[in-house]
């Protein structure tokens, strides 16, 4: 698998953010990564930076938002948009480096809360 840093990515999740006011999010701690040769069908995922290695590394939380080139490069520009909202609800509001899940007591992430901040932007 290949991995490459992604500017046209990092450049939407910071319009993203900004436009939606997710002041919670510290943009210059999100990385952003266009993979290739993934055998995964998603289209894209957000990866955390647990606490253990923030400590381990003495390192603030971080997380990295990929994107499969095989499949979200071939989405409309809209679509692409409502997958990187997708990801970023995936960041919880205290910015630890945890993850939010899709299912259970904190989840915040489906296709109508994806759906309604798209229309915000």
């Amino acid at each position: 698998m290949e991995w490459k840093n992604a500017e046209d990515i990092k450049k939407d999740i910071n319009e993203i953010v900004n436009k939606l006011n997710l002041d919670y999010i510290d943009c210059k701690r999100v990385i952003c990564f266009r993979s290739q040769g993934s055998s995964s069908r998603a289209r894209a995922r957000i990866w955390n930076f647990p606490r253990v290695w923030q400590q381990a590394l003495k390192l603030p939380p971080h997380y990295i938002i990929e994107v499969l080139s095989q499949y979200f490069d071939k989405l409309s520009r809209d679509d692409q948009r409502r997958v990187l909202i997708h990801e970023i609800l995936h960041i919880p509001r205290n910015f630890s480096g945890s993850l939010v899940p899709h299912r259970g007591r904190y989840a915040r992430i489906d296709e109508r809360r994806v759906e309604s901040l798209f229309k915000m932007l």
